[in-house]
């Protein structure tokens, strides 16, 4: 092959191999640097989040106020047990607005080890990332905890009636919007790996039936309450993901064999005119 057709792919090669010999300890570095990075950041949205404290926790118990049994109210039985809380609320509120800056600092953490072509996506992958990861917090707070919270108060009687900590029902919102979030991502990952071909779509709808196991059993363990109502409801937009991401891993996988049938037809071409 001509000298002119492969100094683009040794360029890259080359880069990858340098970026693969930078020491432990600089690695280490560069990650600190990273999360330092993010960590301004949430602090930063933290603080003006506390400014808006009540707004804040009125918005966030107000999927549970319907369900509640008349006259019931949150309560905190500590003295400082509703500061504390609102200091959570305020982080909670915090990580989510500081999210696009968070993708975008891991972006750099692993920019280093990628093509220069694939660098240039940093914002389409932030842009993506965020919304799928607000996304999740949004569906999670929309649709799962009008369902749960009908579910539990359900089981009150007139002689058991819930009385909730305001602690332990921030703990619990917070647990399950930040894993919805992360289920959110999940298509982006799945891309990802498929891009570095570490898995394609034939593999995927193989080894399906594994995956709807393993699916629940991560359902049944991220979930807070043991419950099949919450593991279900956290279940099925995994499988639902993990279909979309065969369909745009397809894609992909038709996309890489048509890009090596064309090389190797130019490969076969040059090579018959060398001869």
């Amino acid at each position: 092959m001509p000298e002119e057709n492969l100094a683009p792919e040794a360029e890259e090669q080359q880069g990858d191999l340098e970026s693969s010999r930078m020491p432990f300890m600089e690695h280490l570095g560069e990650l600190r640097s990273r999360l330092i990075y993010s960590l301004y950041a949430v602090l930063g949205c933290m603080c003006v989040a506390f400014a808006f404290n009540d707004e804040l926790y009125d918005f966030l118990k107000k999927p549970l106020i319907p369900y509640l049994p008349p006259g019931s109210k949150l309560i905190f039985t500590a003295p400082a047990e509703l500061f504390f809380t609102y200091m959570k609320i305020s982080m909670l509120a915090g990580v989510v607005a500081a999210s696009p800056v968070i993708f975008y600092q891991l972006w750099r953490f692993v920019a280093p080890g990628l093509y220069k072509h694939e660098r240039k996506l940093v914002w389409p992958f932030v842009g993506i990332s965020s919304l799928l990861f607000i996304s999740g917090t949004v569906f999670c707070y929309a649709v799962i905890f009008p369902v749960a919270f009908q579910f539990f108060m359900s089981m009150s009687t007139e002689d058991i009636v819930p009385m909730i900590k305001v602690n332990d029902y921030l703990s619990f919102s917070a647990s399950m919007l930040f894993i919805f979030g992360l289920i959110f991502e999940t298509p982006l990952v799945m891309i990802f790996l498929a891009k570095l071909g570490v898995i394609n779509a034939a593999m995927l709808r193989k080894k399906r039936r594994y995956a709807i196991l393993l699916i629940f059993v991560i359902a049944a363990i991220a979930t807070p309450t043991p419950d099949v109502v919450n593991q279900t409801l956290m279940a099925a937009p995994l499988m639902i993901f993990y279909e979309i991401s065969i369909v745009f891993i397809a894609r992909i996988d038709k996309k890489r064999a048509l890009r090596e049938a064309a090389e190797q037809a130019e490969n076969e071409a040059e090579a018959k005119a060398s001869e």
